[in-house]
C-alpha cells in the first residue's frame, strides 16, 4: 500500500531541519495550530497533507482523554457528516454498477413510507444524495436526538410539505439519509456491510468502520469532549442517536484511514474508486448560497455547491472538494484540491469551532506557496 507518513513533533523537529524542506509553510501552519489549540486546551487532534503518488505529511497533537494514550495515526475518531462523503462514493459507483439510479425514486428504495406524494416529480436518490430534497433544511434531526426509532422518524418526513419543489433548492438533510439504511435492509443486507465490501475492504482501511460498538472496541480511540466553558472541555459519552443513520454520520477513522480515503478521491486507487465516481461526486448539483457567508471561509469562497456527498467550493479561483462534519464530542473535515492533486483532513476529540479556522486557513497558507512556486518556477523557465 503506498502510504507512508511523516510524523511532525513539533517538540523535537527544528524550523531549521524543516526550511530545506518544499512545506516549509507547513511547520508555520502546524506550529500556529498547536498554540491555538494549547490556548484553547484542545484535547487532541491530527491532520495530514496528501501529494497524489508522494508521502504523506501527518501531525498528531494531544490525548485520547486526560490520563488516556497519546494521539497517533491509528487513533479512531467519528467523521460525522464526513460520513456522507463514503455514502455519495458508494451510492455513484451502484448506479454505475445499474443496481440503482439517480433517477429512482424513493418510493421505490423504500415503498413502505409513501414518499410518492410528491408526483409527477418525486424525490429521487440524487435529490437525497445532493441534499435538494426540498424539505426543510435538519428536519427531524430533534426526532433522532430524541432517539425516535428510524422507521419513525422516516414516516414523518414521508408527511412532510417541501418548501421547495425536488432539484429546485438546497435543503441540507441527516434523517433522509436513513432510506439508505432501510434500503439495504430490505436487501436482506445492510449499509455497513456494503460500505465494507465496497469501499473500507478493497481500499484496505486498517481502523475504519461504522457503528458506535466499533469505535469502542478499537484499540486506540478518541473520547468525545464538550466544551464547559470557552477553554474547558469534559469528556462525554458516545452517542449512539446519529449511528442509526449511517450513510449520514456512521463512520468511524483514524487520519491514517483518512489519508487512504484522500488517496482515492485523487485517483490513486482507480480499480475501487473509478475516476468516473470522482467526477459524478464532485459535479455541482445544487448551489449552496449560505456557504459563502461561513465564519473564516467567507473572504475566501466565490462560490459554493453541494454534489454527491461532497461540498464544491470556488476557493479564490481554485476548485476544493470539501466536507465537513460535528457530532456530540468531536469535528472532522476533509478537503482536495483535485486540480493540484492535494488533498488535506483534520480530526478532533473536542466540538470546537477552531477546526473552521484551521482547515480555512491551511488551504490559504497552501494556495499562497502553491501559486508562489509556480510563479517562481515560470520566471524560472522565462530566465532561460
Amino acid at each position: 500500500m503506498r502510504t507512508t507518513f511523516w510524523l511532525l513533533a513539533l517538540t523535537f523537529i527544528s524550523r531549521s531541519t524543516l526550511a530545506v524542506e518544499q512545506d516549509a509553510w507547513l511547520y508555520d501552519f502546524a506550529a500556529q495550530t498547536q498554540a491555538q489549540a494549547q490556548n484553547h486546551n484542545i484535547p487532541g487532534y491530527a491532520f495530514v497533507l496528501v501529494r497524489k503518488g508522494q508521502p504523506a505529511k501527518l501531525v498528531t497533537y494531544g490525548k485520547t482523554e486526560r490520563k488516556g494514550q497519546k494521539i497517533d495515526r491509528n487513533t479512531v475518531f467519528r467523521l460525522a457528516s464526513v460520513s456522507k462523503t463514503f455514502a455519495g462514493v458508494l451510492m455513484a459507483k451502484m448506479v454505475e454498477q445499474s443496481l440503482l439510479d439517480w433517477k429512482t425514486p424513493l418510493l421505490e428504495i423504500v415503498p413502505e413510507y409513501g414518499f410518492n406524494r410528491l408526483e409527477p416529480n418525486p424525490i429521487t436518490l440524487g435529490h437525497l444524495m445532493s441534499q435538494s430534497s426540498g424539505f426543510i433544511p435538519n428536519a427531524y434531526d430533534n426526532l433522532i436526538e430524541a432517539d425516535y426509532s428510524l422507521k419513525r422518524v422516516l414516516g414523518q418526513l414521508a408527511k412532510l410539505e417541501p418548501l421547495c419543489e425536488p432539484g429546485k433548492c438546497y435543503t441540507y438533510q441527516n434523517a433522509l439519509f436513513g432510506v439508505l439504511e432501510d434500503y439495504f435492509v430490505n436487501q436482506k443486507s445492510s449499509y455497513s456491510d456494503v460500505l465494507a465490501k465496497q469501499i473500507i475492504q478493497p481500499l484496505k482501511m486498517p481502523h475504519a468502520s461504522t457503528g458506535r460498538a466499533s469505535l469502542e472496541q478499537s484499540k486506540s480511540w478518541a473520547k468525545p469532549h464538550i466544551a464547559i466553558t470557552r477553554k474547558k472541555w469534559r469528556k462525554t459519552s458516545v452517542q449512539e442517536e446519529y449511528y442509526r443513520y449511517g450513510p449520514a454520520a456512521g463512520v468511524n477513522a483514524s487520519i491514517e484511514d483518512m489519508t487512504i480515503w484522500i488517496r482515492a478521491m485523487l485517483g490513486e486507487y482507480p480499480q475501487v474508486v473509478p475516476s468516473s465516481v470522482i467526477e459524478t461526486v464532485t459535479s455541482p448539483q445544487i448551489k449552496t448560497k449560505r456557504e459563502l457567508r461561513r465564519r473564516d471561509w467567507r473572504k475566501f469562497l466565490k462560490d459554493a455547491h453541494y454534489g454527491m456527498g461532497w461540498r464544491i467550493y470556488d476557493f479564490k479561483g481554485n476548485k476544493l472538494n470539501y466536507h465537513g462534519g460535528w457530532v456530540q464530542g468531536y469535528r472532522a473535515d476533509v478537503a482536495f484540491a483535485p486540480d493540484q492533486n492535494v488533498g488535506f483532513a483534520m480530526l478532533m476529540n473536542a466540538e470546537s469551532n477552531l477546526i473552521n479556522s484551521f482547515t480555512a486557513k491551511f488551504w490559504e497558507a497552501f494556495f499562497k506557496h502553491h501559486n508562489a512556486t509556480q510563479s517562481a518556477q515560470i520566471a524560472k523557465q522565462v530566465g532561460k
